[in-house]
């Protein structure tokens, strides 16, 4: 941690920084930002501070997708804001605990602070631990307006977690520091590490939060994994153990959109249907049923195949609604050949081609420049294998 972050901080944390910062109109593009550096030096400020809370306006303009309103009145750093947790699951993974009867709960590793903001607002006892200085200021600040949450500055390691009645976990997965970190790709190297919070988990309620694409092969027998998409992207792997974990599950999918919530959940993972021939419609499931390996049961649902072996795409002659996969009607399959298909698309008119694959090595950046597009149409290109061979599959969604 540089001297410099820490001065930035105290620039932000004193009462003219909150009180210019809160003055700045929204971030909306680099040309306002040169003018409002302009203004702001005019106006007296120092560079350091100008620094600092353009630096701020910029991250709460970028928090919004994750916290909505309440983004306006946090701090962050751009590390912490990158990991922290949606608030709408924040509030889902807070929901457990109250329902379980857990209301002391010690979140350790609470980067800025958002999992113990969605605890502290159904009124749970959350102490929130941070290593980090900075960022532990700054969750200080982002809780100061609940009295039933408490910033500690220190290593989780150290803290004794039988003082309370749950414990919530999540292990920085980047490299240390506030900004320009680099995601941490071994398990092993997590801060705290998975051992440490396995460890945990066999002592008290747990709630483990960790990237949707760690190796399956970690996951404790005894825990409930739960992937969950917003929107349409995988957003974290939720394990959870002992009175957090709901009996009989062991696999869900939690997907999470304009449709509101949806969950599909089963005790392991799902067998696959069997093949079957290309029908007129093709559905894409949501990442977080692949990722929980529920292809099968969705399957089964809609009455679909699979369209090829070990290939996460279904198809069926019936189109039906489900959030759990989006649904494209084929209009039609042709081989795969660069050159046929490029005249294909031009006799079309297509100049705005969405590309999807699986199962097929291909560049879709690369491919799409070989396509040469032009034209006003638009379409969905599938490119994967179809009873062993490689298949363009052009599409519209349903």
């Amino acid at each position: 941690m540089g001297r410099m972050e820490i001065s930035e901080l105290r620039e932000i944390l004193s009462a003219d920084g909150l009180r210019l910062l809160d003055s700045l109109p929204p971030y909306e593009t680099a040309s306002d930002v040169m003018r409002s550096v302009t203004e702001l030096r005019k106006a007296g400020h120092s560079p350091a501070m100008v620094a600092a809370v353009l630096s701020q306006s910029k991250l709460r303009a970028r928090a919004e997708a994750k916290f909505g309103p309440f983004a306006s009145r946090m701090l962050f750093t751009e590390a912490g804001l990158e990991q922290a947790t949606r608030l709408r699951v924040a509030a889902l993974h807070a929901g457990r605990f109250q329902a379980a009867g857990a209301w002391r709960i010690v979140d350790l590793g609470c980067g800025i602070g958002g999992d113990a903001m969605a605890m502290a607002g159904i009124d749970l006892e959350v102490t929130a631990v941070e290593v980090d200085e900075v960022t532990a200021a700054i969750a200080a600040y982002n809780l100061a307006p609940w009295p039933n949450a408490t910033v500690v500055n220190s290593d989780a390691t150290a803290i004794d977690v039988t003082d309370f009645d749950g414990v919530f976990l999540d292990p920085a997965r980047r490299t240390s520091g506030h900004s320009n970190t680099s995601r941490i790709t071994n398990p092993a190297d997590y801060s705290p590490t998975l051992d440490f919070a396995f460890e945990t988990a066999a002592k008290l309620p747990t709630g483990i939060k960790l990237g949707p694409g760690i190796d399956r092969d970690l996951i404790p027998v005894e825990a409930e994994a739960q992937w969950v998409s917003v929107d349409r992207e995988v957003v974290e792997l939720g394990l959870w153990f002992g009175a957090v974990a709901r009996p009989g599950i062991r696999r869900s999918a939690l997907v999470i959109g304009a449709h509101g919530t949806a969950e599909l959940h089963s005790a392991e993972d799902s067998e696959d249907v069997a093949t079957g021939d290309l029908a007129e419609y093709l559905y894409e499931p949501d990442g977080a049923v692949i990722r929980a390996r529920l292809i099968g049961d969705l399957a089964r649902r809609l009455g679909a195949t699979m369209l090829s072996d070990g290939i996460a795409y279904l198809t069926s002659d019936t189109a039906v609604e489900t959030p759990f996969a989006t649904c494209f009607r084929i209009t039609d399959a042709l081989p795969f050949d660069e050159r046929g298909l490029r005249k294909e698309l031009a006799s079309r008119g297509i100049g705005r081609l969405e590309i999807k694959k699986r199962g097929v090595d291909v560049d879709p950046a690369q491919l799409r420049k070989k396509l040469a597009l032009k034209g006003d149409k638009s379409a969905t290109l599938f490119v994967t294998r179809v009873a062993g061979r490689h298949t363009a599959l052009l599409a519209e969604r349903v």
